[in-house]
């Protein structure tokens, strides 16, 4: 089973950044597509970000393509999210995920516990 452990969220002004970080351990780490989702209260998971590839390739939701990006560092088993000019209605709960190649990226078979992330002025 993999854990996952989320960090670096907080709050930050519209048009600022935060690079949040994802930590697992388990069964290797490079087995697994990682990828990001956000909850915010009273709304409906939405998928963020993810690998869709062994070869790395990647895929956003629309809402946030060209503001962030997903990257990973196997030595480190680590995930990252790189969020830029975030905006209010991207304040959520965001959480890695880690799913099996076979399965669909909007799909995962773990998850961390999450990290806050408010934009607010």
């Amino acid at each position: 089973q993999v854990q996952l452990v989320e960090s670096g969220g907080g709050l930050v002004q519209p048009g600022g950044s935060l690079r949040l970080s994802c930590a697992a351990s388990g069964p290797t780490f490079s087995s697994y597509a990682m990828g990001w989702f956000r909850q915010a209260p009273g709304k409906e998971r939405e998928f963020v970000a993810a690998f869709s590839s062994i070869g790395g390739r990647t895929v956003y939701a629309d809402s946030v393509l060209g503001r962030f990006t997903i990257s990973r560092d196997n030595a480190k088993n680590t995930v990252y999210l790189q969020m830029n000019s975030l905006k209010p209605e991207d304040t959520a709960l965001y959480y890695c995920a880690a799913r099996t190649w076979s399965r669909p990226v909007e799909e995962y078979d773990y998850r961390g516990q999450g990290t806050q992330v408010t934009v607010s002025s």
